[in-house]
């Protein structure tokens, strides 16, 4: 049974959608600035940050607080 999320920002995203969302809100250098993860600091594509996101559960997080933090409204904190 699936239940329902109201406040959850990332049900129903898939981390593809959350990856393309922060690179067309940040740019791949203000993500390799924010997360010092190779893969968007050194020739950065969806496809080779998604490889490494799916194998690294630290980093997924880091991407997914990050598009938490964007998707809060103003004076509202982010849960690890």
């Amino acid at each position: 049974m699936i239940q329902d999320q109201p406040h959850n920002p990332l049900h129903g995203k898939t981390l593809e959608m959350i990856l393309r969302q922060l690179v067309d809100q940040y740019g791949w250098e203000e993500m390799g600035r924010r997360i010092k993860i190779k893969c968007f600091l050194e020739n950065p594509s969806v496809s080779s940050s998604l490889k490494f996101l799916r194998k690294t559960p630290w980093a997924r997080k880091k991407v997914e607080k990050l598009y938490r933090a964007g998707t809060q409204p103003r004076g509202q904190s982010t849960r690890d």
